[in-house]
């Protein structure tokens, strides 16, 4: 262990979360590891970067993007002002019920709106490059690229990974690839899809949301041209043959065709976007620049993954009548220690990142709490019910 390198902090993908935590922790020793070869190369350099207020009653996970929604925006502007376009978002209904839904919905919106072109405009709606933000977080990050963690284990009080780096703690933002949680409970799906820049003669004032995004013309181009975002598609494939061929190691279409992620799908997901775009604004001398791909990491609950991971051989051997429905405190559960993870954040990444790497860091370091609904508990105990 004497040769290893020694870290405070690692934090192992290097997504717009990873980017985050990273960031918050730029004043401590810490690496940031991905197995690319930059920043931002999978799921985070898909995604628009749409920032957009959540529409429905009042619950628990609107209250989180809510939340989340004005740290990111105020966080955003603090770091690059450059690197975030707000121009605010028109939320459209889809069809009639959909407009009954927005009626309804009204005096619950927790940001101020007009109504405009048959749709409510929220001037808290912005956009963020993705890649140039992740690129500004980790500016003065020590990073590791092109370097695959195969496997980790505790020893003493390190983490150690590939025999190679040691560190106190070990936080994972892994996305969709959750091979190094040997815990059945962390279950996170991929949700794959695309997003596309166009160029267009049409110019687009502010971001639109309806069955899909659509950017503001945040690029000019050259005289009536200007650079456009459309997103994104929604694919589930079989996570069992995501593993077996390494989907996540490999994201070319060639490697994805065997998933169910094929030539003809990613042709057809580009006439998708371009069609659900022209429902909502006519786009003129329409030609597409650039295509993305990549999976978004879901929780089956919509909600996110942050905390600690809880052991559940060591707590099932401690409280073993947690199988048959017996209550125990969450805070007596046996964890692994110093290993934490922010995951789960799904197609709202850019609004729920900076600020749940901001409670993941005072929870590590200033031993905050977590709300309820966000830590692993939940997933943990819904699990151990199925053991019955």
């Amino acid at each position: 262990m004497e040769n290893m390198k020694n870290y405070e902090y690692v934090v192992v993908g290097a997504g717009i979360a990873g980017s985050c935590v990273a960031h918050f922790l730029k004043d401590d020793n810490v690496l940031l590891i991905d197995r690319f070869n930059d920043v931002a190369q999978f799921a985070s350099g898909v995604a628009g970067g749409f920032l957009s207020p959540l529409l429905g009653k009042p619950n628990k996970f609107k209250d989180l993007v809510t939340t989340s929604l004005k740290f990111a925006v105020d966080f955003y502007k603090n770091l690059d002002e450059n690197l975030i376009v707000q121009k605010g978002v028109l939320r459209v209904p889809i069809d009639d019920e959909d407009k009954i839904k927005f009626e309804e919905y009204k005096k619950h919106f927790d940001f101020d709106s007009i109504e405009l072109e048959g749709g409510y405009f929220f001037k808290i709606g912005s956009q963020v490059f993705s890649y140039d933000m992740c690129k500004k977080l980790t500016s003065n990050i020590d990073k590791l690229f092109n370097y695959d963690v195969k496997h980790i284990y505790k020893k003493e009080d390190f983490w150690i990974i590939n025999d190679e780096i040691k560190t106190k703690n070990l936080i994972l933002t892994t996305g969709s690839d959750i091979k190094l949680i040997k815990e059945e409970y962390i279950n996170i799906r991929a949700v794959w899809g695309q997003r596309i820049d166009i160029s267009t003669t049409t110019c687009i004032d502010f971001n639109y949301h309806k069955e899909c995004s659509i950017s503001t013309s945040h690029e000019k181009l050259e005289d009536d041209l200007y650079k456009v975002s459309i997103g994104a598609t929604h694919h589930r494939f079989d996570g069992v043959l995501e593993k077996e061929y390494k989907a996540f190691e490999n994201p070319d279409l060639e490697n994805l065709s065997n998933i169910g992620y094929t030539n003809e799908l990613y042709k057809k997901d580009t006439l998708e976007l371009l069609a659900k775009a022209n429902d909502i604004r006519t786009l003129n001398d329409v030609k597409v620049l650039k295509k993305y791909f990549g999976p978004r990491a879901s929780s089956f609950d919509y909600f996110p993954l942050v905390g600690n991971i809880i052991d559940s051989k060591k707590t099932l051997n401690m409280f073993p009548y947690l199988k048959n429905g017996t209550y125990v405190k969450s805070d007596r559960f046996i964890r692994y220690e110093n290993l934490f993870l922010l995951n789960g954040v799904g197609g709202r990444g850019f609004v729920l990142s900076p600020y749940l790497a901001k409670k993941l860091v005072d929870f590590i370091k200033k031993k905050d709490t977590l709300d309820d609904e966000i830590v692993v508990d939940r997933l943990f105990k819904k699990w151990v019910r199925r053991l019955k």
